[in-house]
């Protein structure tokens, strides 16, 4: 594990970043003075800071040219905690992807949208519209607290849910930053009209508790060094896991009383998916239980949690600098008793829950206040117009002509939210003839996969994720249906390096780039995102994907647990475990699979008769369907005579052997 963590009386080398954020006098240097440069990109210095306002400069890697400047642009991803987009922000972000942008909108895995392809150029007047038009970006990139999460569902009528929505708001407001520089560089100081914080929050973020704040700093929280590595929230309701929170920083759980008044909050800690390939003292993991406090406590612990990371996290190598590596080098018992110091008295031990499921609320759904909401599968995230899908254009049309809400889930997808029960047939009819499926017709395999962008633009890209996933999934859909389990799907989740963006580690099939056209292969999460995958495969060629994943199907359905709920295909690969499946493989001959579908019976309500499946050569195959098409007859009939005459001629003593 890591040797040697810092502690806050020691004095060890900082990084090299951990100099800039200090030098940079609350993120305004150098980014402040390149930004009147009349240049095509950043500094790396300024790239740096850039991020804390939301920002990441990229270069389309498609356009790279030997001697020449690259093609450089940048990517702004909003802050909305819990992923509320207001009707207005909504057509604004619509309006700047086609004026400045690459003409789409990205969905996050963090319940934010994405804008790619800003010139520097541009990139003032952009983010000023987001600002003046109830939205911001400021720390949505950086290293302090991104955008809270929370589950999308406006469920008006489950006051756990309003709960979850308005203190993900909150503790956003409490962790935000409270430099003047996002106003003085992208508003030339003109601070915009936003809503009154709650005052609360403005009590809480002063009150300083046994250490938790900087004195005589302009960000009494985070200080002069910020955090040492981004930090991560959600705040969810008891069974709700479509925000995967274990894979958070720090999870806070809603815990109400009989009759629905907030009590307090369960409190998880130090969950993470970043790691670097061939460094095994870098992981990812699931985040521990810590405990339990009182609505009144909240946002004391919260701070408590902050200031220890803040205070003893790794500054000195980036690669370590998240709080799950602190909670891991401690052991959870360490790491609550520093907390507790900070927060001034012992946190009560974590309450009882119900098993979490993961839910993405996906098609039509009652919000219980006598409206609607509509939940869009949206391929990867990525809203555009591409043929005779025409998501953008969709979407554009119904925010302007209902001024609904959004919000973005934790997978990529879009709800309409607020919609009256009148406007239901013809909304749906909109989205008919802009080609957007309904929940129905979305493959469940492509419901419940993600991608992160990758290629072309993320320049940590090691090979390709959303641009192969879909065809991905047609390859196992394929697969799947070859080895007879064509009903059945899991969840995929695909990046095109080890960081985790779009959490694969967490998936019952993870595909993480480990080299140009190879992935690593995780196998094992659970369908319910609360159990880690393990490493299956390191180096997994994309054109052998068939060879690689045929065997492992085959196993799952000679040898999973049947029942009323039959065993899952990441509980099947984790009960068996690595060893079992690469035994298996090893000596997988693929006529495993022609007697396995020889075997198997299903059946079917056709007259209620029993229905036998056969597997054929392909040739053979293909002169069957030629006869079918001939005669006019279905291939099961054409087939049963045929073997029927054979048996008889056989009893007759026609055929030998």
């Amino acid at each position: 594990m890591v040797s040697s963590l810092p502690t806050k009386s020691s004095s060890p080398t900082r990084s090299k970043l951990e100099g800039l954020k200090q030098r940079s006098h609350y993120l305004r240097s150098p980014l402040q003075e390149e930004l009147r440069l009349e240049t095509h990109h950043f500094s790396g210095d300024a790239v740096q800071i850039l991020k804390f306002h939301g920002s990441y400069q990229q270069d389309n890697r498609d356009n790279r040219v030997k001697g020449q400047e690259k093609d450089y642009s940048m990517m702004l991803r909003t802050r909305c905690p819990g992923g509320f987009i207001p009707p207005e922000l909504y057509l604004t972000l619509d309006h700047l992807a086609d004026t400045y942008g690459n003409g789409t909108l990205r969905a996050t895995t963090r319940q934010a949208f994405q804008l790619h392809g800003i010139l520097k150029s541009n990139l003032k007047a952009t983010l000023a519209a987001i600002i003046r038009n109830m939205g911001s970006t400021l720390g949505a990139c950086g290293d302090l607290n991104r955008n809270v999460m929370t589950p999308p569902a406006p469920l008006r009528h489950r006051p756990a849910y309003e709960i979850a929505k308005d203190y993900a708001n909150r503790i956003a407001d409490l962790l935000t930053p409270q430099t003047g520089a996002y106003y003085e560089i992208w508003l030339d100081g003109e601070k915009a009209i936003s809503a009154e914080e709650h005052p609360e929050i403005k009590a809480a973020r002063l009150k300083n508790t046994h250490g938790t704040n900087i004195e005589q700093s302009e960000e009494p929280i985070y200080g002069e060094h910020y955090m040492p590595r981004k930090f991560k929230i959600a705040v969810t309701v008891p069974g709700d896991n479509s925000i995967d929170l274990y894979t958070q920083d720090l999870g806070l759980i809603v815990i109400t009383t009989p009759d629905d008044k907030l009590k307090g909050f369960n409190i998880t800690v130090g969950g993470g998916m970043g790691r670097t390939h061939n460094k095994e003292d870098t992981f990812a993991r699931v985040a521990d239980h810590l405990g339990y406090v009182d609505r009144d406590d909240i946002y004391d612990v919260v701070k408590a949690i902050v200031a220890t990371q803040r205070d003893y996290g790794d500054r000195t190598q980036r690669r370590y600098a998240r709080m799950k590596y602190l909670v891991h080098d401690w052991g959870i018992a360490k790491f609550k008793q520093k907390v507790e110091e900070y927060f001034g008295k012992p946190i009560q031990p974590f309450k009882p829950l119900p098993q979490f499921e993961y839910l993405d609320y996906l098609g039509w759904h009652e919000q219980g206040d006598g409206k609607l909401f509509l939940g869009i599968s949206v391929e990867n995230g990525r809203v555009k117009d591409e043929g005779n899908f025409q998501l953008k254009s969709a979407l554009k049309t119904i925010v302007e002509q209902y001024r609904l809400p959004l919000y973005l889930t934790g997978s990529q997808d879009i709800i309409l939210s607020d919609i009256q029960p009148q406007d239901r047939l013809s909304l749906q009819a909109l989205l008919n003839r802009h080609g957007v499926k309904s929940i129905d017709d979305v493959d469940p395999l492509n419901r419940f996969a993600m991608a992160c962008p990758a290629l072309p633009t993320c320049g940590l890209a090691i090979t390709e994720s959303e641009r192969v996933l879909p065809s991905v999934l047609d390859r196992i859909k394929a697969l799947l249906q070859k080895v007879g389990l064509e009903n059945e799907h899991f969840v995929t989740r695909m990046t095109g390096c080890p960081n985790g963006c779009a959490r694969p580690y967490m998936a019952e099939l993870g595909f993480v780039g480990q080299t140009p056209g190879c992935y690593q292969l995780w196998l094992g999460g659970s369908p319910n995102q609360t159990r880690l995958a393990f490493p299956f495969m390191e180096k997994a060629e994309a054109a052998q994907l068939e060879t690689v994943l045929e065997p492992l199907f085959v196993y799952f359905k000679q040898a999973r647990i049947k029942g009323k709920r039959p065993e899952s295909f990441g509980d099947f690969c984790y009960r068996i475990g690595k060893d079992g499946l690469l035994e298996f493989s090893a000596h997988y001959d693929p006529s495993m699979l022609n007697a396995l579908n020889q075997l198997s019976r299903t059946k079917r309500s056709d007259k209620g008769r029993v229905r036998y499946r056969v597997n054929l050569r392909e040739d053979v195959f293909r002169q069957l369907k030629e006869s079918a098409h001939t005669q006019g007859r279905t291939l099961a009939d054409i087939a049963s005579d045929a073997i029927d005459a054979y048996l008889k001629a056989k009893a007759d003593g026609e055929f030998e052997g």
